[in-house]
C-alpha cells in the first residue's frame, strides 16, 4: 500500500517546504554586518586602534580585528573617516518626567495619568537613543511601574529604543518627595513612591519592587527631616544584594551620607554637599558617586524662581564637588538627572550638556568617556554582555566625526548608532 504524502501549493511536499522555510529563516537570522571602523575606541585604555573591521551577527559582536574577514553577502558599513565607540550610558535618568519646579513637584502625578506618562517616558527613550546612549537607567518618579513596562516593550522588540534598567518605586520615609499634603488629599504619593520607616518596612519596600520587576533598587534619605540610619540601609542593602540588584540612594552629604557608605549601599545620586573626608570614606568602601551636576541652563530652567539657590553658584558648587571626587579617586558613572527639555532640545540633547560640567571639572575627556562606558556598565552590573567593543558583546555600537578622546563635546554630533545589531541612525 502506497503511503500518502501531504503537498500544499503546487506539488511542493510539506516536509520538503518546511525544510526549505527552516533554511530560509537560518539565512535571515544568519545575516552578517561588517563595520570598517577608521579608529575603534578603547574606552577602558583610552586608546584607538586604526584599520578596525567589526563584524556583527544576531545582535552580537563575533569578531573584531584589523584583518576579519567580511563574509560574502555581508551588510558593509563604512566608518572609515569616523570613530567608533560602544554606546553610551546614563546611570540616573527619569525618563517619564517633565516639569520644572515653578509648577510644582507635586502637581505633575496629578495632572497626568500614568498611560500618558508612559507614552512620554517612551518617546523620551527614543530621542535619548537617537543621541548615542544605548543605555539608562531609569531611578524613579515612573509613574506606577510605567518605566517597568517601556522596559520590557523595548525588550520584546514592539518599539526601538534603549536598553531601560529601573529600580522601580522609590523606597523614602513617609511622604516621599512631596511637599505637605493636606490630609484629605489622600496619600497620592503611593504611585511613586513606598513609605517605608522601619528596618522591616525597608525590607519589605525592596522585596516589593524586587516582585514588580525593578533591575536595581533606589532610596530616598534625607529630602525631608527624616533620613534612613544605617541598620535601615544595610537591611535594603541585604535584601538587594541577595537578589543580585545594586543598590542607589538619593543624599545630599552631612551624617545621612555617612549612613549610606557604611550601610553598604553601592552609590550616591547627588551627593552635592559631600565633603572631602565623606569622599574618601567612599573611596574607602568602594561606593560609588553617580552625581548628577546640573549645568546652570538646566538649573534655570527647573528652577526659574530660585528656590534651590542661585543658578551660578550652585553649578560652581556642583563643578567643585565633581572636581574633588575626581581628585580624590572615587569611583564614578555619568548620570544627569535630567527632567524636562529645553526650546530645541531634546532629551538627549540635555543629557549630552552635562559633559560641560565635567569639561569644567577639568575631567580629562577620556576619563569622562570610561565614565559614559565601561564604568557605567561595571556599576549597572552589566559589563559581561556592554561597555565595550569585543567578541560577545552587544552590538551597541555609536560614532562620531570627531575624536572625544581629544575633546568630549565631539559626543554632541553623534552621526551613527547601532542597538542591538539593528542601524538606528545613520548620516552618510
Amino acid at each position: 500500500m502506497q503511503k500518502h504524502v501531504s503537498f500544499i501549493g503546487k506539488g511542493v511536499p510539506l516536509a520538503l517546504l518546511i525544510t526549505v522555510l527552516l533554511l530560509t529563516a537560518g539565512f535571515a537570522s544568519a545575516q552578517t554586518t561588517a563595520i570598517r571602523a577608521g579608529n575603534l575606541i578603547d574606552p577602558a585604555a583610552g586608546t584607538a586602534l586604526k584599520g578596525q573591521i567589526i563584524l556583527v551577527k544576531d545582535g552580537k559582536i563575533v569578531e573584531v580585528g584589523p584583518k576579519v574577514q567580511i563574509p560574502d553577502g555581508a551588510e558593509v558599513i563604512d566608518l572609515t573617516n569616523a570613530w567608533v565607540m560602544p554606546g553610551l550610558m546614563d546611570g540616573h535618568t527619569h525618563i517619564t518626567l517633565d516639569f520644572d519646579m515653578s509648577s510644582g513637584f507635586d502637581t505633575i502625578y496629578l495632572r497626568e495619568s500614568s498611560a500618558m506618562r508612559a507614552l512620554r517616558g517612551l518617546k523620551t527613550a527614543q530621542d535619548i537613543l537617537q543621541t548615542g546612549f544605548t543605555v539608562v537607567r531609569d531611578v524613579g518618579n515612573d509613574a506606577n511601574y510605567a518605566a517597568v513596562d517601556i522596559r520590557d516593550a523595548i525588550r520584546k522588540g514592539w518599539f526601538t529604543g534603549p536598553t531601560v534598567l529601573t529600580t522601580g518605586k522609590i523606597i523614602a520615609p513617609f511622604g516621599g518627595q512631596t511637599h505637605r499634603i493636606s490630609p484629605e488629599q489622600g496619600r497620592f504619593w503611593l504611585f511613586e513612591y513606598i513609605d517605608a520607616d522601619t528596618v522591616d518596612e525597608v525590607r519589605k519596600a525592596v522585596r516589593q519592587n524586587i516582585y514588580y520587576g525593578a533591575d536595581a533598587i533606589k532610596l530616598v534619605s534625607d529630602n525631608s527631616a527624616f533620613y534612613y540610619t544605617v541598620e535601615e540601609i544595610r537591611a535594603a542593602s541585604e535584601e538587594a544584594h541577595a537578589a543580585g540588584l545594586v543598590v542607589s540612594v538619593h543624599v545630599m552629604g552631612g551624617e545621612a551620607a555617612r549612613n549610606v557608605i557604611l550601610g553598604g549601599a553601592d552609590s550616591i545620586e547627588h551627593g552635592f554637599d559631600l565633603s572631602d573626608e565623606l569622599l574618601e570614606l567612599m573611596k574607602e568602601k568602594g561606593t560609588w558617586l553617580l552625581g548628577t551636576e546640573f549645568p546652570q541652563a538646566h538649573l534655570e530652567k527647573l528652577d526659574p524662581a530660585g528656590t534651590m539657590g542661585q543658578a551660578k553658584e550652585e553649578a560652581a558648587k556642583y563643578i567643585d564637588r565633581l572636581k574633588r571626587a575626581y581628585k580624590i579617586g572615587v569611583k564614578m558613572a555619568f548620570s544627569t538627572d535630567s527632567v524636562s527639555n529645553l526650546p530645541g532640545k531634546n532629551r538627549g540633547d540635555m543629557m549630552l550638556d552635562y559633559l560641560d560640567m565635567w569639561d569644567a571639572a577639568g575631567v580629562p575627556p577620556a576619563a569622562t568617556l570610561k565614565a559614559m562606558t565601561t564604568d557605567a556598565a561595571e556599576f549597572l552590573r552589566i559589563g559581561k554582555t556592554r561597555g565595550s567593543i569585543a567578541k560577545g558583546m552587544a552590538a551597541d555600537i555609536i560614532a562620531t566625526p570627531a575624536n572625544p578622546l581629544e575633546n568630549i563635546q565631539a559626543l554632541r554630533q553623534v552621526s551613527f548608532v547601532m542597538k542591538a545589531g539593528r542601524v538606528v541612525k545613520t548620516k552618510r
